[in-house]
């Protein structure tokens, strides 16, 4: 790619970019949110056309007009944001686009393909479900399985293993390695400094736009890569104060919810989260935690079990309800849960708390209010946007989140819920994240966080739960417990212990 550039709105979101790789190679494309990485591998793709520049294939100029173009060319891509039809089966979007399958009964050959590459992979998915019945988790294996079904020559993958454990990551870096042994290229776009490290021969940094680091990965090391990306040095450590949990705030007795299609997924979950505490839910999605959470926030009917906050009862009370006694809630999936694409930032901004003063007034929305929390928000998260003004769907997936979070804190909970509040963050944003999780836990609050992010886990929480199969493996200390065991136990590997 040379000198590619493009803009949105008057935002340069690629300035000048060069970008080569080889036969065989393996990049890590690093940057903070909205540095222009995921616009750059969409022009790649023919998602988006660029303004200036070209993109050569082997020596050749070519035009990807459109995904299609570059399936046709070798270039696959495993997307942050799902690109699946939610209406339809796992079966049918892996048919969509695929070319070599006869006319007559293509489903029999797919789902051959299907679990095959299921059992080689360990990416096991059920190729009747709809797209919308499962997890986000459960999505992502779905894009990979994809991916490698089309056989990519250039794979390129947006943060592919933010919801695999270490073992199933592993397996993931095996087969790029093997790709790369034949020939095949990958792209590696990931906010996991050790991830980079551990898979990819090469790194590109990016920020606002333009390249800033290039080096080949044994040249650099983890501290270097970060201060790269946001220009500053990071601490990749988390010191808490030692505090005493205080009274229970969150108390979970017998929990049993149902899935979607109507099966227990939540089994007899009795649990505590206490003031000055932060509480982790670590598992493999698709092991209850979403359907554990919207049972508690008032998304989900729970089928038995009791959910109390500062003693009182709140089973089966409604979203709002809850959210007003004091629980608020960082959705798993930002697009569809956390905002409304199409009103302006300011107006996400207030969410679930616009019927409240000082955002409204006698039922009038008070925008001088709003726009004031906007802007501070905006301020405090490093959120990168336009204006206020600026319509939600035009915000990178980070700087959404980012939004999200400092929305939530800003109603100063009692319990922040926070299902992988990093997902997808630069690691600039989300170490201001964690720290601001920790500052919510020392100023009195507590949290309950779902993460598959052992390492995050393990440096922000005081105790953390290992959820398989609906239920609890084992609450252990961080400080007195090996990642690898609780790797295994999200495996359900080991004897349910609590520590």
């Amino acid at each position: 790619m040379r000198g590619i550039g493009k803009s949105f709105v008057g935002v340069r979101a690629n300035d000048e970019v060069n970008l080569t790789v080889k036969s065989g190679d393996i990049l890590g494309l690093l940057g903070e949110n909205g540095a222009g990485k995921t616009t750059l591998m969409n022009i790649l793709y023919g998602l988006y056309q660029p303004d200036q520049g070209e993109v050569l294939i082997n020596g050749q100029p070519v035009s990807v007009k459109s995904p299609r173009e570059s399936m046709h060319l070798g270039i696959g891509m495993i997307h942050q944001h799902f690109m699946l039809i939610q209406k339809h089966t796992v079966l049918d979007n892996i048919i969509l686009g695929f070319d070599d399958l006869p006319f007559f009964f293509p489903q029999k050959i797919m789902r051959k393909k299907i679990e095959e590459f299921s059992r080689r992979y360990g990416l096991q998915v059920d190729p009747d479900k709809y797209v919308w019945e499962l997890s986000a988790g459960e999505q992502q294996r779905v894009e990979i399985i994809k991916a490698l079904l089309h056989r990519a020559d250039l794979l390129i993958m947006d943060e592919p293993t933010s919801v695999l454990t270490p073992a199933e990551a592993e397996e993931l870096f095996t087969i790029l390695r093997r790709l790369s042994e034949e020939g095949h290229t990958s792209i590696l776009i990931s906010h996991k400094l050790d991830e980079i490290m551990s898979v990819c021969n090469k790194v590109l940094v990016m920020r606002k736009g333009k390249v800033t680091g290039e080096a080949a990965i044994d040249e650099v090391n983890e501290k270097t890569l970060a201060t790269m990306m946001v220009g500053h040095e990071i601490s990749l450590s988390y010191p808490k104060k030692p505090l005493e949990p205080g009274d229970p705030v969150l108390e979970v007795e017998g929990l049993k919810v149902n899935s979607d299609q109507n099966l227990p997924i939540v089994r007899d979950l009795s649990f505590t989260v206490r003031r000055n505490e932060i509480m982790g839910i670590a598992g493999v999605s698709g092991n209850g935690q979403r359907e554990m959470v919207e049972a508690i926030t008032g998304l989900r009917t729970t089928v038995a079990g009791q959910v109390r906050l500062n003693g009182k009862d709140i089973t089966n009370k409604s979203a709002r309800h809850i959210n007003d006694r004091g629980i608020t809630h960082v959705p798993e999936e930002r697009i569809k849960f956390g905002t409304v694409a199409n009103l302006l930032l300011l107006e996400n901004s207030v969410l679930k708390q616009h019927h409240n003063q000082p955002f409204s007034v006698k039922n009038l929305m008070n925008y001088p209010s709003i726009r004031e929390h906007a802007s501070r928000l905006v301020e405090d998260f490093r959120v990168d946007a336009a204006s206020i003004n600026t319509p939600i769907k035009n915000l990178s997936g980070g700087n959404m989140q980012k939004l999200i979070l400092g929305r939530e804190i800003s109603a100063n909970p009692d319990l922040l819920i926070a299902a992988h509040p990093t997902y997808g963050l630069d690691v600039g944003a989300a170490d201001y994240i964690r720290r601001r999780l920790i500052e919510c836990r020392d100023g009195g609050g507590s949290v309950l966080l779902v993460s598959e992010d052992l390492e995050e886990l393990f440096q922000v929480c005081d105790r953390v739960a290992v959820m398989f199969e609906g239920r609890f493996m084992g609450i252990v200390d961080p400080a007195d417990c090996d990642m690898g065991n609780v790797g295994l136990m999200m495996a359900g590997s080991l004897p349910k212990e609590t520590n």
